[in-house]
């Protein structure tokens, strides 16, 4: 089970302080919102390069923006290690992962929470990632929601079925209780900000989420 926290719930006035109390952690994962594709902004390239020499951390970049092509290498050359994009931004779904894929990271796909899941069973076979929305991507604190287990399973299920590859994230509403039904129905790889970053002992809130209690 890897745990990725979001650097979204921590101090970005501290981002590097922050990121050191975190280091138990196997990923590090870098949401990067244009305010078009979701209503928030982050940062861009320049925040990841400069995080990049003070962290050996799997850098597992979320790209929630329109039009990604356009930024995919900018990231790549900063330092992640993935490169997740947005289905609903995709007219050629396939051209990118191959091109993510060609510069020797992985490459994954994300759905927000009301679009189907079997939208990606034409690319499972291409992909290194799934990351599950479990709540509308934008920002951080807000609730679970609960469908998203039916999603995780489908995923699990495929993944067995066909012998595939990919791993099974999940962003959103990760806490203790959450991280356990997640677990139960098939992640691998649990995105957790608030729940982290708003603990008193964040290596203990690591722990826990690790093992689901």
């Amino acid at each position: 089970m890897k745990i990725a926290p979001s650097i979204l719930a921590a101090d970005f006035a501290r981002l590097k302080d922050e990121i050191d109390t975190v280091k138990e952690a196997d990923w590090l994962h870098i949401d990067i919102m244009d305010g078009h594709f979701v209503p928030n902004l982050t940062m861009g390239p320049n925040v990841v390069k400069a995080l990049r020499p003070h962290s050996k951390q799997f850098f597992d970049t979320h790209l929630m923006i329109h039009d990604p092509m356009r930024f995919i290498d900018a990231f790549i050359d900063a330092g992640s290690d993935a490169i997740t994009v947005h289905y609903e931004c995709l007219n050629n779904p396939q051209k990118v992962l191959k091109h993510i894929k060609a510069r020797g990271i992985m490459a994954g796909i994300s759905i927000k929470p009301e679009t189907p899941v079997d939208v990606l069973e034409p690319l499972l076979g291409e992909l290194d990632l799934v990351l599950i929305m479990s709540v509308e991507p934008g920002f951080g604190g807000q609730a679970f929601i609960e469908a998203s287990l039916d999603k995780i399973q489908w995923l699990a299920n495929k993944k067995v079925d066909a012998n595939h590859t990919y791993r099974i994230s999940v962003d959103g509403g990760i806490h203790e209780k959450t991280a356990l039904q997640c677990i139960n129905a098939g992640a691998e790889v649990l995105v957790a900000g608030s729940s982290i970053f708003n603990a008193s002992n964040r290596s203990h809130a690591i722990r826990r989420l690790r093992h689901g209690r």
